[in-house]
C-alpha cells in the first residue's frame, strides 16, 4: 500500500456559519413554542408577531431576520365592567384628595403649641422618699464567758476525795481490834491445854491435836471477824469522802448552771434588744419604700397625663394627614399585570463539534494508517543494514501477515515470523525471499538451496517503484 493522504480540514468560518444559523433557527423556533395563547374566566393572553429585526453577524456578515412578538391581555366583559367601576372610584378618590390637600395647607404651615400641656413628673419627687437605712444598734456585746464566784469552794470539779484509799485507817482499827483479842484468845488457848491435860489427853495425840485444830479455827474466826469490821470502817470512811466530793460537784454544778442561766439570760436579752433594732430598721425601710412607691405613682401619673395631651395634639394635627394620604393611596393606578407564560426549548444542534468529531475521527484514522505505514517501512528498511539477510519461507515459523508495501505492480506482502534455529524466538519483521523473488528476481540469491535476499537491491527496486 501507499502512504495515506491526511485529510482535508474544515473551512471555520463555513463551520461558524452553519452553527449560528442553526442556533438562530433552534431561537426562532423556541420562541413559537413558548408564546402560548392563554384563555381564562377572567380574560385572555394572546402573542403575535408584530414584525421582525434584522441582525448580522459581525463574523460571517450573514443577516438574519428574527421575529418579534406583542403579547396582548384582554378581560372578560364582567372583569372589564369591574375594571372601569374602579378606575372610576379612583378618580373620585383623586378628586377628594386634592380638594382636601387645599383645607391642611393652613394647618401645616401653623407650629403645634404646647403651652397649655400638663407638667410632667419631676425627679425631684422620688428623691424626696429619702435614703433607706442601711445599719442598726445591735443592743450590746453578745456575753461568751460564765461567772463561777456565786458559791464557796465551788470553783472546780472535786475529782479524788479523802486524799488516798483509807487503807492506814483500816488497818489502825484493825490492829486496834487484834490488840484487844489476842490476848483473851491467848488465856482460851492456855486454859483448853490446862483441860486436855486434867482429862489425860497427851500432847500430840489425836485427841489433842482435833482439839488445838478446832480452837484454832475459832481464833481464825475471830481474826478475820477484826479484818472485816476494820474493812466496813474503811468503806464507811470511803463513803463519807465520796458523798462530800459529790457535794462539793453538785455545789460546783449549780454554781455553773447559775452562771449559765445568768449568761443565757443576758444573751436574751441582747438577742431581743437586736431583734428589736431589727425590727424598727425594716419598719422605717417599709415606710421608705411606701413613700418612694407613691411618689413614683405620682410620676407616672404627671407623665402619662401629659403623654396623653400630646398623643391628642398630635392625633388632631395627623388625622386630615391621615385622611388625605388614605384617598390618594385608593386612588392609585393599577398597574398591568403580566403572565409568565412556560418556556419551551429544543437542543441546539452543534454543527461546529459534529464537524471537528468528524476531521478528528479522519485524523485519528490518517495517523493509524501512517503509523503502521511507518512500522512496515522501518520493518523493510532495517533489511538494509547487511548485504544479503536469510528470507527463506522454509527457514521461518510462526508467519502471520501484517500488510503490504507500496503499490501497483511492486506490491510487497510484510509478515512477522521468528526463525527455526532461534532458541530466543525474537520475533522479525519483512518480507519473504519467495514473494520478492516474484517481483524482483535480481535480489534474491540461492545459497545451497536456501534463498536470501540481496537488501541493497531490493531496497532500490522497491524506492524506486513510487
Amino acid at each position: 500500500m501507499g502512504k495515506p493522504d491526511a485529510p482535508t480540514p474544515p473551512n471555520p468560518l463555513d463551520t461558524a456559519r452553519a452553527q449560528t444559523g442553526t442556533n438562530v433557527s433552534t431561537a426562532v423556533a423556541n420562541a413559537y413554542l413558548a408564546n402560548i395563547n392563554q384563555q381564562t374566566p377572567q380574560g385572555s393572553l394572546s402573542y403575535n408577531q408584530s414584525g421582525t429585526y434584522d441582525w448580522t453577524d459581525p463574523s460571517t456578515n450573514q443577516t438574519y431576520h428574527i421575529p418579534t412578538f406583542t403579547a396582548t391581555q384582554v378581560l372578560s366583559p364582567q372583569g372589564q365592567a369591574i375594571q372601569n367601576q374602579t378606575q372610576a372610584a379612583q378618580y373620585n378618590l383623586s378628586g377628594m384628595a386634592n380638594a382636601q390637600s387645599q383645607k391642611i395647607a393652613g394647618l401645616l404651615s401653623t407650629g403645634m403649641d404646647f403651652s397649655g400641656s400638663p407638667y410632667a413628673g419631676s425627679v425631684d419627687w422620688i428623691n424626696a422618699a429619702g435614703a433607706p437605712t442601711q445599719s442598726y444598734s445591735a443592743g450590746g456585746p453578745i456575753q461568751q464567758g460564765l461567772n463561777t464566784s456565786g458559791l464557796a469552794n465551788a470553783n472546780n470539779i472535786t475529782q479524788t476525795y479523802g486524799g488516798n484509799d483509807f487503807s492506814a485507817d483500816r488497818q489502825q482499827v484493825q490492829d486496834a481490834l487484834m490488840a484487844r483479842m489476842n490476848p483473851q484468845l491467848q488465856i482460851q488457848q492456855q486454859a483448853l491445854q490446862q483441860q486436855l491435860a486434867d482429862q489425860g489427853i497427851r500432847y500430840g495425840s489425836q485427841a489433842y491435836n482435833d482439839a488445838m485444830l478446832t480452837y484454832n479455827q475459832q481464833a481464825n474466826d475471830a481474826r478475820w471477824g477484826a479484818i472485816s469490821q476494820a474493812g466496813q470502817e474503811q468503806q464507811r470512811m470511803q463513803e463519807e469522802a465520796n458523798a462530800q466530793a459529790t457535794f462539793q460537784n453538785a455545789a460546783q454544778n449549780q454554781a455553773y448552771q447559775q452562771a449559765l442561766g445568768a449568761g443565757q439570760f443576758a444573751n436574751a436579752a441582747q438577742q431581743q434588744q437586736y431583734n428589736q433594732n431589727a425590727a424598727l430598721a425594716q419598719f422605717y425601710n417599709a415606710g421608705q419604700a411606701q413613700a418612694l412607691q407613691w411618689h413614683q405613682a405620682a410620676f407616672n401619673a404627671a407623665n402619662a397625663q401629659r403623654n396623653q395631651y400630646m398623643q391628642e395634639q398630635y392625633a388632631q394635627r395627623n388625622q386630615p394627614i391621615n385622611e388625605i394620604t388614605s384617598l390618594l393611596s385608593g386612588s392609585q393606578v393599577q398597574q398591568p399585570n403580566f403572565v409568565n407564560t412556560p418556556g419551551s426549548q429544543i437542543a441546539t444542534t452543534d454543527v461546529a463539534s459534529l464537524v471537528n468529531q468528524n476531521f478528528n475521527q479522519q485524523l485519528a484514522n490518517y495517523q493509524q494508517q501512517n503509523a503502521n505505514y511507518n512500522s512496515l517501512v522501518g520493518g523493510i528498511l532495517g533489511l538494509g543494514a547487511g548485504a544479503v539477510k536469510l528470507s527463506d519461507e522454509e527457514e521461518k515459523e510462526n508467519i502471520k501477515r501484517i500488510g503490504t508495501v507500496l503499490g501497483d505492480e511492486h506490491e510487497l506482502p510484510v509478515y512477522s515470523y521468528t526463525y527455526k534455529g532461534d532458541p530466543t524466538h525474537t520475533p522479525q519483521t519483512g518480507p519473504m525471499a519467495q514473494d520478492v523473488e516474484k517481483k524482483m528476481p535480481e535480489a534474491v540469491k540461492t545459497i545451497k538451496g536456501t534463498k536470501y535476499i540481496d537488501q541493497r537491491r531490493m531496497m532500490g527496486g522497491l524506492l524506486g517503484a513510487k
